[in-house]
């Protein structure tokens, strides 16, 4: 895995791992140089070795990557995403490319299978010409961590109903959105969890709408579950989702979820049972249906069941490892 340090899918990696590691998987892990991430996939008793995953001419990378595939001989040899996928070493195991996200399939050449987190997706990967028997389709799952709510004074929240939003600070998040909607939100406050290269710009936006201490941008954070259990809706007010982990998280702690109808939630969400969705790019439209669910208690109790009941039968950690073993095995023939 040759991605970033933050990110949906990246903390899903560290998520999985542990859990094919307790179903029983051998794995050995090539990551880039993140001691932290290191750190968990050893303790889950993954073997782990980090390595630059520099451009395209980062020859290096790639011949140790050769060394260790032959060295560790495995079954599978697992991308996770562009940049491990268009480096995966060729030899006698079967290499599998996974993509959460409608990406260039130029990457994806040395790979003979392909999973996908979404259906859509699946179905944009055939379209794009690669055999449908070699297209699976296996959803994420969100790990609930034994971790006490955070003090919600320590963070702003006072007496006020508490917007959580966890994701990187990227327009593709729609932040912005959500900060124009809070105008018109009574008796509440946004917590933002995540980084990027919005923050700044979003800062401004935020004295701008004069929301004062209604915001809270709290930086990366490593405490999701702490988080989650705080707050009083979950908001992912993306324009582009292509899958929606911040779905999973919210209907594994039990915390109401509002999203915008992107790809991802708008596939994996059902109004009105399990969580409401609002028109992209529409601040007015996600403030009513935040206003709806902080004023209709029923309802809020309603999207909480809901989304337990699609946790416990779609995305739970067991279903999903389940998945993956038989999506194995019928690779491995």
């Amino acid at each position: 895995m040759a991605s970033g340090l933050h990110g949906g899918a990246e903390l899903f990696y560290e998520d999985l791992v542990p859990a094919l590691t307790r179903a029983g998987v051998d794995q050995a892990g090539v990551i880039r140089l993140y001691p932290d991430r290191a750190a968990i996939l050893q303790a889950a008793g993954c073997r782990v070795t980090m390595l630059r995953f520099g451009g395209p001419l980062d020859l290096l990378t790639r011949f140790r990557l050769n060394k260790i595939a032959k060295a560790e001989r495995p079954d599978i040899a697992m991308g996770w995403m562009n940049r491990a996928c268009r480096d995966l070493p060729k030899g006698p195991w079967v290499n599998v490319g996974r993509l959460g996200g409608y990406y260039d399939l130029k990457y994806y050449r040395r790979c003979s299978q392909l999973i996908c987190n979404t259906p859509d997706i699946a179905d944009y990967v055939v379209r794009e010409g690669r055999q449908a028997g070699t297209v699976h389709y296996i959803p994420n799952f969100c790990p609930v961590r034994d971790e006490a709510p955070v003090d919600r004074d320590a963070l702003g929240g006072g007496g006020a109903k508490v917007l959580l939003i966890l994701a990187r600070l990227h327009p593709a998040k729609g932040i912005d959105v959500a900060l124009r909607a809070l105008t018109d939100i009574k008796d509440a406050v946004l917590w933002i969890a995540g980084d990027g290269p919005e923050e700044s710009r979003l800062k401004r936006l935020a004295d701008d709408l004069k929301l004062g201490n209604r915001v809270r941008f709290l930086g990366w954070r490593d405490d999701r579950s702490a988080l989650l259990k705080a707050a009083d809706v979950c908001l992912l007010p993306s324009r582009h989702e292509p899958f929606g982990n911040v779905v999973l998280n919210a209907w594994s702690h039990g915390v109401p979820l509002v999203a915008t109808a992107s790809q991802g939630p708008g596939y994996l969400v059902r109004h009105g049972e399990d969580g409401m969705l609002a028109a992209v790019d529409d601040p007015v439209a996600l403030a009513a249906a935040v206003s709806t669910v902080l004023r209709d208690t029923a309802l809020a109790q309603r999207l909480v069941d809901g989304g337990r009941r699609r946790t416990t039968a779609e995305f739970s950690e067991a279903a999903v490892v389940a998945r993956y073993l038989e999506t194995y095995r019928a690779i491995l023939g």
